[in-house]
């Protein structure tokens, strides 16, 4: 009799012993999914100078015109502004004025501001976040065969290759000075490109680089 109720008790106990490891695994599953959900909703904090929640920019970005910032100086909400920064380049801050933005990198925008803001605050800590980039194109004109914008997949490309994407040239373009204007912080800059010589180089270095809002102009 003692035997069969002993029986009896651990086929009571079993199924209750068995239920707790899997209860706890399923409440660990839950845990983990939620978490990762959690993870996923959560973007993590953006670097400081270098991008935001719209846009995915490398530090070595240079702005461009049509860019959205965010400049915080610490601890001042009036001289934190979110701006825009408008077609001739440049943003308007408080006590500062005109600062040129387009062609610098987050880094030197917050620099440059940094500087101008020691006239009239000690030791001022400023952020430059870039929250949203305009489309980023460049532009071809002249002797090419489709001459026009041109968009930037990874923020660059490659002289030749938008050549290429601008249908090669016409009979009459001169291959060997083709002329690149590119905006940057100190003014225009003019730089020289000979296709042919490119073309023929052994070395196979890397052509010229074109940034975001540069002019090839083909004659």
């Amino acid at each position: 009799m003692k035997t069969a109720m002993t029986l009896v008790v651990s086929c009571l106990l079993l199924p209750g012993l068995a239920a707790t490891p899997f209860a706890q695994s399923a409440t660990t599953s839950t845990a983990t999914a939620t978490g990762q959900t959690a993870d996923a909703r959560t973007p993590a904090p953006a670097p400081v100078g270098t991008s935001g929640t719209n846009a995915s920019t490398a530090t070595d970005y240079r702005l461009a015109a049509g860019d959205k910032l965010r400049i915080e100086v610490y601890k001042d909400a009036q001289l934190s502004q979110a701006l825009q920064i408008r077609p001739d380049g440049k943003v308007t801050l408080p006590l500062v004025g005109d600062v040129v933005a387009a062609g610098r990198t987050s880094v030197e925008l917050r620099e440059a501001i940094t500087e101008s803001l020691k006239e009239y605050i000690g030791n001022p800590v400023v952020t430059v976040i870039v929250t949203e980039t305009a489309p980023q194109l460049i532009y071809l004109v002249g002797e090419v065969n489709k001459p026009g914008a041109v968009p930037l997949t990874n923020g660059r490309i490659s002289i030749i290759q938008a050549l290429a994407l601008a249908g090669g040239f016409t009979d009459f373009a001169n291959k060997k000075d083709i002329r690149v204007q590119r905006k940057t912080a100190s003014g225009m800059q003019t730089l020289h490109f000979n296709y042919k010589d490119a073309l023929d180089d052994e070395s196979r270095k890397e052509p010229l680089t074109l940034l975001p809002g540069d002019t090839v102009i083909v004659k």
